[in-house]
């Protein structure tokens, strides 16, 4: 397809359709034109690279893409725009176009580009007995395919549908005969689901708690959610919640993982183990946290009457607290003194008494 633009630019795509195997490698056939020359003017090339459209329109080389890195080549000589992808992905399949910029401010873009597919998978018939072979994009002639059960070769399978009997441990897959090395995906039933809580640690009672259930499975499997001796299913999805987690909560929970090709399940037991202690743990916390609080509150209460002690004595009724205590020193000097008039007349008694005789006497 060649596409033609201002001063003779153009792209020209060898194919616009092409398909490839899983892991190959492919090369999409491109060459570009330009004028020599314009209004005497030699015309470079500045820049030329591949994209695919990101959702928002954007342009991006694709060798600055990081899901690209090292698997993308360009071959830029001689107007040889071919661009080889190599260890092709599911994701590859896009529509790839070709952009470059001349010095003369030229610039094209190679559009519609050139879609390319992938090939091959395994669908699913109505009749889960039925897989069928078949190709995102169309093979030529009349291909011949293989089919695998657990790795291995089944002999006189040549058509794109194998019907039979299948164990849910069964794994398939098929490919094209001469792309051998390219196999399509493999399709199985649903692998001994793994499940975890979380939080992993002891449940304490309120909390909310996420049961996860994961299962290898292709196609995807599907999750149901029960409780044992429960015949309604408590919830869908890979993760079930409990936002309340209560005692009545507490039993075995099972996790059942389906596809076409079968179903496992796997039990995973819950209990409140932390309430009771919890409650414990809280009281002696409560019980500190009071003790250490009693010694302050009665040290709060003394200085607040101190305080209120302080501010209704007045300056009248000191004066006469001093006032009492002054007339009782003064009491106490008088009775002193008068206890010491009484010794000091007796005394003078007994000496006058004493004195009497010895004038007789005489």
């Amino acid at each position: 397809m060649v596409i033609q633009g201002q001063y003779d630019l153009g792209v020209t795509y060898t194919s616009t359709q092409i398909c490839a195997f899983k892991g190959s490698t492919v090369n999409i056939s491109c060459s570009y034109t330009y004028q020599s020359r314009i209004n005497d003017l030699v015309t470079k090339v500045e820049k030329r690279f591949w994209f695919t459209e990101l959702g928002n329109g954007e342009t991006v080389d694709l060798t600055t893409v990081s899901e690209y890195s090292g698997r993308v080549q360009y071959h830029s000589e001689n107007k040889d725009c071919t661009l080889r992808i190599s260890d092709l992905r599911e994701r590859d399949s896009a529509e790839y176009k070709f952009r470059f910029t001349t010095n003369q401010g030229g610039k094209y873009i190679g559009s519609p580009g050139v879609t390319a597919g992938l090939q091959v998978q395994v669908s699913e018939s109505p009749n889960q007995a039925d897989l069928k072979c078949q190709s995102s994009c169309p093979l030529p002639g009349r291909p011949s395919y293989i089919w695998y059960k657990n790795g291995q070769n089944i002999q006189g399978q040549t058509s794109d549908y194998y019907s039979a009997s299948f164990d849910p441990a069964d794994i398939f897959s098929c490919a094209v005969r001469g792309h051998e090395d390219f196999p399509s995906p493999s399709v199985y039933g649903p692998k001994l689901p793994s499940v975890s809580v979380s939080p992993s640690a002891e449940i304490v009672e309120g909390s909310l708690v996420n049961l996860t259930c994961s299962s290898d499975a292709n196609p995807a499997a599907n999750y149901t959610w029960y409780k044992e001796n429960e015949d309604s299913p408590k919830a869908s999805g890979q993760i079930f919640t409990i936002t309340d987690f209560r005692a009545e909560h507490s039993g075995n929970y099972y996790c059942v993982a389906q596809n076409r090709r079968g179903s496992q399940n796997s039990t995973l037991h819950l209990i409140v183990v932390a309430g009771n202690l919890t409650m414990i743990m809280n009281i002696i916390r409560l019980t500190v946290v009071v003790l250490m609080l009693i010694p302050l509150l009665l040290l709060s209460l003394w200085a607040r009457q101190k305080k209120t002690l302080s501010s209704t004595t007045g300056p009248h009724e000191h004066v006469e607290i001093e006032t009492l205590v002054l007339t009782m020193r003064t009491s106490q000097t008088l009775q002193h003194r008068q206890k010491t008039q009484r010794s000091r007349k007796t005394w003078c008694e007994v000496q006058s008494d004493a004195a009497e005789p010895e004038a007789g006497l005489t």
